[in-house]
């Protein structure tokens, strides 16, 4: 079984910039970002597959956000930039044990999430 702990979350202002990091305890190979908002469904953020060279954005962060891995580390890490009111909810990392990306929340593993909250 494999843990996933996310930190960097916090509140920011609107135009502002954070970064989420996720340390996973053992081998994964896609790893992925979510979030859910008060009253909404988990929606898909981001992936990157283990070689770090195929990353996937939701439309609505594309431009703004980064996901980036370091395997040696076993570490992913969101970095969100121009981040919106609209960007506030708990972020959650997940990990699958395929190479395959998924945008669904059919993923192997999860975080306990991060808040990230941001003020107009």
């Amino acid at each position: 079984q494999v843990q996933l702990v996310e930190s960097g979350g916090g509140l920011v202002r609107a135009g502002g910039s954070l970064r989420l990091s996720c340390a996973a305890s053992g081998r994964t190979y896609v790893m992925g970002w979510f979030r859910q908002a008060a009253g909404k469904e988990r929606e898909f953020v981001a992936a990157i597959k283990w070689s770090g060279d195929s990353t996937y954005y939701a439309d609505s962060v594309k431009g703004r956000f980064t996901i980036s891995r370091d395997n040696a580390k076993s570490t992913v890490h969101l970095q969100m930039n121009s981040l919106k009111p609209e960007d506030t909810a708990v972020y959650y990392c997940a990990a699958t044990r395929i190479n395959v990306v998924i945008t669904t929340t059919r993923y192997d593993y999860w975080g306990q999430g991060t808040q990230v909250t941001v003020s107009a």
